[in-house]
C-alpha cells in the first residue's frame, strides 16, 4: 500500500512540474524581424582590424591591425569567433558558409537586412582572400591561443603573440582549407547578384583552394598542434570538410567534377546526425537533396539520410535521437547548446521548403511527416530563445525585455576606447571580469551558449558554456529569423 501510495505521489508531482512548467513559459509577442537585424548586427561587434565607416557598433575600434607580420603579410580583418581575441579560420569559415547559405535561401525576406547580411558574408570573404592568396599555403589561425586566453584585455589593446598559424603541400590542413573553399563558394552564389566580378573571383578562389585541400591531404590538428587543440580540435576528421566543399562548388558551378567526388566519398561520411562548424555530415544530404530530391534515376543515400536527419530530430518521432528540455529546448551532449538549436533549426527550415516544393513526406517508422510539422518544431526552437520559455529570457541580447547581461565575451566587458583611451594590460582587465554588474557594452543580437536541460541559467562570465556567445551560432539563424519574419508562425 506504501509503495501505491509513493508511486501516486510521484505521479502527481510530475504533473505538477508539467503543469507548471508550462504555466511557466511565458506568452509573449516575438518580433522576428528585430531579431533578425539583431542578429546580424552582432557580426559587427565581432569584427577585427580597419572597421569601416559604416560601422554601426561604434563601441568597438580598429584592432589587431598588424595580423600576418611576423610572416610578412597583410590580414588584418576577419572575426574573432567569441568572447576572446583570437581568429579560428575553422568556425570563421564555418560562418561564413552559413552565412551565405541564409542570404542564399532567405535573402529575399530580409528586406533592408538583406545588405547588412551581405556585408557581413564580404568582410568574411575579403579576409580569406588574403588568407589564400599564396598558391601552396592557407593560413589557418591567427593569434596564440594559450596566451590570448590568459589575458582579459580589450581587442584594442591586446599585446599577446599574434601568431600566424599556417597549413602548406608539407603540413596540410584539409578540413579548415576545405572548409574555407565552401565558404568562398558559398558566397559566390549568395554575392552573384550583388557583384558579379567578385563573385567569379571567390568561386576561381574556391577551387584553387580545394583543389589545395585535396591533393594535400592530412588534418590541421597535427600541423598546428595546440593552436588548433584543444580550442578547435577536429574530431571528425577531414573527408566531411572536402565533401561539404566539393558539395557547394558543385552547388555554385554546376562542374560535374564535384557531382562525381561527392557522390563518390559521401559513403565514407558516417553519422547523418551531425552537423556545426566540425562535422559538415547532415548539411551536406540537406544541401545535396535540393538537385536531388524528385530524380528517379537517384541511387545515392542524400534523401534517405536528410529524412533519417529529420527523424532523428522530432519529438515524437520513433528514431528522436536528440532530447528536450522540460521547457521544450533540443539538447545534445557538449558544452554551447544554442550552437546545435541554431543550426538544426536552419535545415528543419530548409528541408521543409524543399519538400514543400516536391510534394514529399517523410515517413519515421509510422509516423507521417509533412513539411508544416518540421517549421513548427523550428519555430518552438526560435520561440524559446527569443523568450518563450520557463524563466522568460530572451538569449538574444538586447533583445526583449530579460536576457544576458553577464557576458563572457571581453570586449562588451570593458569600456570602449572612446570612455577609457589608456592601454589596459593583460591581468588590469580581470576587475572587468570581475565585477557583479551588467556589461559596460551590450554585445546586442549575440546569442550567448544557452540554458542548462533543466532549463537554469547561470548570467555569469565564469559560466563560459553558457554565457558565452559565438558568430557559428549566429549565423545560421540569420536564415532563420528571415523566414519567420516573413511567414511569421504559419507555414
Amino acid at each position: 500500500m506504501r509503495g501505491n501510495i509513493i508511486t501516486i505521489l510521484a505521479k502527481l508531482s510530475l504533473l505538477v512540474t508539467m503543469i507548471m512548467s508550462t504555466i511557466m513559459v511565458k506568452s509573449v509577442a516575438l518580433d522576428y524581424g528585430d531579431a533578425l537585424t539583431k542578429s546580424i548586427l552582432f557580426f559587427e561587434c565581432q569584427r577585427s582590424g580597419y572597421l569601416p565607416p559604416s560601422q554601426r557598433m561604434t563601441w568597438r575600434k580598429n584592432s589587431a591591425l598588424k595580423d600576418g607580420s611576423d610572416i610578412g603579410v597583410r590580414m588584418d580583418g576577419g572575426y574573432y569567433d567569441a568572447g576572446d581575441n583570437v581568429k579560428f579560420h575553422f568556425p570563421m569559415a564555418f560562418t561564413t558558409t552559413m552565412l551565405a547559405w541564409s542570404v542564399i535561401e532567405f535573402g529575399d525576406l530580409m528586406g533592408p537586412d538583406l545588405q547588412h547580411a551581405l556585408d557581413a558574408i564580404r568582410w568574411g570573404t575579403d579576409y580569406f582572400l588574403k588568407a589564400t592568396k599564396d598558391p601552396n599555403v592557407v593560413i589557418a589561425q591567427i593569434g596564440d591561443p594559450n596566451k590570448d586566453h590568459i589575458c582579459w584585455e580589450r581587442p584594442e589593446d591586446m599585446d599577446t603573440s599574434r601568431k600566424t598559424y599556417v597549413v602548406t603541400t608539407s603540413k596540410p590542413g584539409s578540413e579548415v582549407s576545405a572548409e574555407i573553399a565552401a565558404a568562398l563558394a558559398a558566397s559566390s552564389i549568395a554575392l552573384r547578384k550583388n557583384d558579379g566580378r567578385y563573385s567569379e573571383a571567390l568561386l576561381l578562389r574556391a577551387k584553387r583552394v580545394f583543389d589545395f585541400a585535396n591533393n594535400h591531404r592530412g588534418s590541421y590538428n597535427d600541423s598546428i598542434g595546440d593552436g588548433a587543440c584543444p580550442f578547435y580540435c577536429d574530431f571528425n576528421g577531414y573527408m566531411d570538410e572536402l565533401v561539404w566543399g566539393a558539395a557547394w562548388l558543385y552547388m555554385a558551378s554546376n562542374d560535374q567534377f564535384y557531382w562525381n567526388f561527392v557522390k563518390s566519398n559521401i559513403q565514407s561520411l558516417g553519422s547523418f546526425s551531425e552537423f556545426g562548424w566540425d562535422s559538415k555530415h547532415a548539411g551536406i544530404n540537406v544541401l545535396i537533396s535540393e538537385r536531388v530530391m524528385n530524380d528517379p534515376s537517384n541511387q545515392n543515400s542524400f534523401i534517405s539520410n536528410a529524412n533519417n536527419l529529420m527523424c532523428s530530430l522530432l519529438p515524437n518521432s520513433p528514431t528522436k535521437a536528440v532530447t528536450y528540455s522540460k521547457g521544450g529546448l533540443l539538447f545534445k551532449p557538449g558544452s554551447s547548446n544554442m550552437q546545435h538549436v541554431t543550426s538544426y533549426s536552419f535545415l528543419l527550415i530548409v528541408y521543409a521548403r524543399y519538400m514543400q516544393v516536391n510534394q514529399k513526406i517523410v515517413n519515421c517508422g509510422n509516423f507521417v511527416v509533412k513539411p508544416a510539422d518540421l517549421v513548427n518544431l523550428a519555430k518552438t526552437q526560435v520561440d524559446y530563445v527569443l523568450g518563450k520559455n520557463p524563466l522568460g529570457m530572451s538569449y538574444m541580447v538586447g533583445y526583449g525585455q530579460k536576457f544576458p547581461q553577464k557576458l563572457h565575451h571581453r570586449a562588451s566587458t570593458m569600456p570602449s576606447i572612446d570612455v577609457y583611451p589608456e592601454h589596459i594590460e593583460c591581468h588590469d582587465g580581470d576587475k572587468y571580469f570581475e565585477l557583479q554588474s551588467p556589461d559596460i557594452n551590450q554585445l546586442t543580437g549575440a546569442i550567448v551558449g544557452g540554458p542548462a536541460e533543466d532549463d537554469s541559467f547561470q548570467d555569469s562570465r565564469y559560466n563560459v558554456p553558457q554565457s558565452e556567445p559565438a558568430t557559428y551560432i549566429n549565423a545560421p539563424f540569420v536564415g532563420v529569423l528571415a523566414y519567420f519574419k516573413q511567414r511569421n508562425s504559419k507555414y
